[in-house]
């Protein structure tokens, strides 16, 4: 079995420590974000609102980073 979080708090812990700093690249940030999408869709379905948040909040995050990037390669 996997070393992966089994609950949401457990998620949440995952994805504090792991998160970049505030100063990362973009890359870095939208790297993270989509991680943290993955991890909230398998964690305990016990809590399956409160997960259908995270991974919506998540994926609307990593998609807002992605459109940055595209709009600076674009522009350069």
């Amino acid at each position: 079995m996997k070393n992966e979080p089994q609950t949401l708090r457990d998620a949440h812990a995952v994805a504090t420590t792991r998160r970049p700093k505030p100063e990362a690249d973009v890359s870095e940030w939208l790297t993270f974000h989509q991680a943290n999408a993955r991890m909230y869709r398998e964690v305990d379905r016990w809590h399956h609102h409160e997960l259908r948040y995270w991974v919506g909040f998540e994926e609307r995050k990593a998609e807002e980073i992605a459109t940055r990037i595209a709009t600076a390669r674009a522009s350069s």
